[in-house]
């Protein structure tokens, strides 16, 4: 039991090694077959003279790949020479004839005739050679190169004596080649049949019986030559033996072989041997002619030879890679017809006289940029004609190139790449590839290879700056373009085809897009809107240049848009408030002294810099010379005492105006009641009276104006006239004068009109109307114009200006001084010169220009408390509960029922706005009526 436990152990050990080998056999064939599948050497046999379309194998089951794959894999079939003698069905993947295929033509006596042609595949690329070995069939008979021949033969020669005959020609090989000769029956000659160096049969004849001419005078006998092909072929030739007189001595040669050597390419005429025959008889029988016997139509056209001297010479073009030598038979005869023959073995020596062949089996023109090392761009075949050293081939390409050859079978080179490519750099190639064969001298050719290096989008768009800043001036222009951005592309084509967008935060509570736009394509950047600069100051776009390739590619920048400010708000009057419904006026009391603080003129401005520096002045007075304003802080003071001679109803029109280009102004009009109790109400409603009055007045100066304007035009074309009809009348005068008019004084000419002050006229020349209130009569006021002496300190000084006043009669005129020196101005808000910040704290208070320092807001929101408890102070003892009273007399006015102004109050030279505890959402106040801006808003009501 043991034993047979232990013998079927071992038994299944031996198996499980057993299957172990037959498992590596199998293994290592799998690999080996793999391997002869992408390098690999298939072997086929056909017979010659297949018909067209012809099977030959399937080459799909062969190389075990789906027939499926062939098309896409755009297999093909590529042969060395001109003729393509098979074909491949992609759809089926059978190899089929193309043409007809002669094996005698394509191979000649080569016994073994074999056809090479390769097979390539793409994706991956596969190469196989196919060995076609074309088999020999019995198509061809056995031929001589002559119908007949004929021997002259002497009677006295002696049996042996042998002829040789010419060899029949039969183009098949092996067994379908020359089998044997057969000589017709005859009593005097047989046929002996010997084979050359090469394996050819010859036959030669021999005498077996002596000749007898006065027997018989000749001979006819037929030569058969016969193949061993099935079914046999056989070629004849006629013998005709001709019997000659006695001729003892037959020439002889000195060497039954010559053997010489010739170089291919060699000249016309070039010598190659010198043969010599021998005849020792005397006379015409002694005389020897040298001459070619059984030569083919090549060797005939290559060598000639010289009857007399037995010279062999060249006769045509001697190519090595047509024929490699050559064997001659030579004959040399005597005047008695007595011959003997000779063989001449011509060896041809290579030259390298042949340039390697570049052929290309498969390109890729076009390689993308993003291809690996070791792509494949070209299969390239070399060969040359010639042998030995002169037939072994090298290629090259010339360096710095990202591309190198890898020699791939036998004559066979890969062009493939060696390094990335860039496409930026180098777009296009020309490979130069060399062949130079190893002859003395080398030959090379050469092959050009253009090659393209197709774009990958791998670069993405740039800007010439990572950001931006532009700056626009508010109230532009819908659709005005703000700035043009250019991005570049490296790439080419569809990848650097470039589309622009933006996106960014919103401005105001509303998206970007709704403020800016891009045009795609060219990247300018337009506003859709009008920018407010008291909206917004700044805002940041953020635009990204975006490329079409796949995947997209796409860089941003940042533009940082700035508002620049433009003088577009006039100034708005907040203090005091102007209302339809009641007349807001001031009180004056009799008893106030000059320089009496009557009330203040509060106004600011949303544009900002020099746009919002504001000044005051009167534009208006009932009474000039007894009001005056602060230029820079709209306080109105007196100039002087109160007078009984003072009207009791004073209208002020104060003009407040900005220092923007061009400058924008607002005006207030401000009703003061001089008096020390509250007046009556028909007093009171004098002021509606008064401003229905005004707007009539206005009226009727504006038609007057129309009317003078008229009258002065016609004037002018009146007095033109006069001049133009007087310089024709005063050309007699001047002739009768010698030419010379009369001088005229100096003091005609109009004094110093190049002066100009501070307004469209100069101060002496400004005139202002005021009417009484209740009288109906108009009073006039010029200002006394200034003699052109005047010094500018004079012009300066109020005190120098006299007023002539007339009556509303017009009769009575008196001068007057209007202008009282005005006092410094009130410094209780200002602050000290070391409060003052910035540079100006250096300046005294004298010194100071026409814009002061700016102060801090802290400063502003104490002057804007200091004036409103000033002029709370002055009216507290009226009667807050009296019909027509501002209500900022009332005892409980405060400044919490004026609106909180100070983060728009702008002091001029201040950069800085007073900020107010509950701050509200900048944006542009309505305005009341200006004189210089087509802005209207409506007046608060009280």
């Amino acid at each position: 039991m043991m034993l047979l436990l232990l013998s079927h152990l071992k038994k299944r050990s031996v198996e499980k090694e057993q299957r172990t080998e037959m498992w590596q056999v199998h293994a290592l064939l799998v690999i080996m077959s793999l391997i002869n599948m992408v390098w690999g050497e298939l072997r086929y046999t056909i017979s010659e003279e297949m018909e067209q379309g012809s099977f030959i194998r399937n080459i799909a089951l062969d190389l075990r790949l789906d027939v499926k794959q062939l098309t896409a894999r755009n297999v093909r079939v590529v042969s060395e020479g001109k003729e393509q003698y098979c074909q491949l069905n992609v759809k089926t993947g059978i190899l089929f004839v193309n043409e007809r295929i002669d094996r005698e033509e394509l191979c000649g006596q080569t016994s073994v005739c074999t056809l090479e042609f390769q097979i390539i595949l793409d994706n991956p690329f596969m190469f196989h050679s196919v060995i076609l070995e074309i088999q020999d069939i019995n198509d061809n008979s056995p031929s001589f190169s002559e119908n007949e021949i004929t021997f002259e033969i002497p009677e006295s020669i002696m049996p042996g004596a042998r002829f040789p005959l010419e060899s029949a020609h039969d183009p098949d090989v092996g067994s379908n080649s020359i089998q044997s000769y057969v000589l017709s029956k005859n009593d005097h000659f047989t046929l002996d049949v010997g084979t050359r160096a090469h394996g050819t049969s010859y036959g030669e004849l021999i005498l077996e019986k002596s000749l007898d001419r006065e027997q018989k005078a000749s001979f006819s006998l037929i030569l058969s030559a016969i193949d061993g092909g099935i079914p046999q072929r056989t070629g004849t030739i006629n013998i005709n033996i001709i019997v000659m007189d006695a001729n003892d001595n037959a020439p002889v040669f000195s060497k039954s072989v010559y053997k010489a050597t010739l170089d291919e390419n060699s000249p016309m005429n070039t010598l190659i041997i010198k043969i010599n025959a021998t005849d020792i008889d005397e006379g015409q029988f002694g005389e020897v002619t040298y001459s070619f016997r059984h030569l083919s139509d090549k060797a005939r056209k290559l060598f000639k030879i010289d009857a007399n001297s037995g010279e062999i010479r060249v006769a045509g073009i001697i190519d090595f890679e047509s024929e490699k030598a050559f064997e001659l038979d030579i004959q040399a005869k005597d005047s008695g017809s007595l011959a003997s023959h000779c063989k001449l073995l011509v060896e041809i020596l290579d030259l390298n006289d042949n340039a390697p062949i570049i052929s290309l089996k498969s390109l890729y023109s076009s390689i993308t940029e993003d291809s690996l090392p070791g792509t494949m761009v070209a299969l390239i075949g070399v060969s040359d004609q010639d042998s030995g050293d002169n037939s072994q081939v090298q290629c090259f390409i010339q360096d710095n190139l990202p591309f190198k050859l890898v020699l791939s079978g036998r004559n066979y080179y890969r062009l493939i790449t060696d390094s990335a490519l860039d496409r930026e750099n180098d777009s296009e190639y020309n490979i130069t590839v060399t062949a130079t064969d190893k002859g003395l001298p080398p030959l090379s050719a050469t092959q050009i290879i253009h090659v393209k290096v197709s774009d990958v989008n791998d670069n993405p768009p740039t800007f010439d700056q990572t950001s931006y800043s532009v700056y626009v001036m508010e109230n532009n222009i819908q659709g005005t373009s703000i700035l043009s951005l250019q991005a570049k592309d490296l790439d080419t084509d569809k990848n650097a085809q470039i589309t622009y967008s933006v996106y960014g935060d919103g401005i105001q509570g509303q998206t970007l897009l709704s403020y800016v736009s891009v045009n795609t394509d060219n990247g300018d950047i337009f506003a859709l809107r009008s920018f407010d600069y008291e909206e917004f100051r700044e805002f940041v776009i953020h635009v990204k240049a975006q490329d079409s390739g796949s995947p997209p590619l796409s860089s941003n920048v940042t533009v940082k848009v700035f508002v620049v400010d433009q003088n577009d708000n006039a100034p708005r009057i907040l203090f005091p408030v102007q209302s339809d419904v009641s007349v807001v006026f001031e009180m004056l009391p009799r008893a106030a002294q000059a320089d009496y603080l009557v009330t203040k003129v509060v106004a600011v401005d949303a544009d900002s810099g020099q746009n919002a520096w504001l000044s005051y002045e009167l534009n208006k007075v009932t009474e000039p010379g007894l009001f005056s304003i602060g230029l820079h802080n709209g306080e109105i003071k007196t100039l002087r005492g109160v007078t009984d001679k003072d009207i009791v109803k004073q209208r002020l029109v104060v003009l407040v105006k900005d220092n923007g280009q061009p400058s924008y102004s607002s005006t207030v009009t401000l009703n003061v009641v001089i008096s020390d109790s509250f007046p009556d109400m028909s007093e009171l409603k004098d002021f509606t009276e008064d401003t229905t009055r005004n707007s009539n007045l206005t009226l009727y100066l504006v038609i007057s104006l129309a009317s003078v304007s008229s009258l002065f035009l016609v004037s002018i074309i009146v007095l033109i006239f006069y001049k133009f009809c007087k310089t024709r009348n005063s050309k007699f005068q001047f002739e009768s004068s010698n030419g010379n008019y009369p001088a005229l004084p100096s003091s005609y000419f109009p004094p110093n009109y190049a002066e100009v002050g501070t307004g469209t006229l100069q101060q002496r020349y400004s005139y202002e109307v005021c009417l009484t209130s209740d009288s109906g009569k108009s009073e006039f006021k010029y200002l006394k114009p200034c003699t052109e002496n005047n010094s500018g300190n004079n012009l300066i000084n109020p005190q120098n200006f006299d007023t002539i006043l007339y009556d509303g009669e017009g009769s009575n005129m008196k001068t007057e001084n209007v202008y009282v020196q005005q006092k410094p101005a009130n410094t209780e808000w200002r602050f000290s010169q070391g409060q003052r910040p910035g540079p100006s704290g250096s300046q005294r208070p004298e010194e100071a220009g026409p814009w002061p320092n700016p102060p801090t807001e802290a400063e502003q929101l104490q002057a804007l408390m200091a004036a409103a408890n000033e002029v709370s102070a002055a009216t507290a003892t009226l009667d807050a509960g009296t019909m027509g009273l501002s209500t900022r007399y009332s005892p409980q006015f405060t400044l919490q029922h004026v609106p909180d102004y100070r983060q728009n109050v702008y002091i001029p030279g201040s950069t800085s706005t007073l900020t107010g505890t509950n701050s509200q959402p900048e944006g542009k106040n309505p305005q009341p009526s200006s004189g210089n801006k087509k802005k209207s808003g409506k007046k608060e009501k009280k």
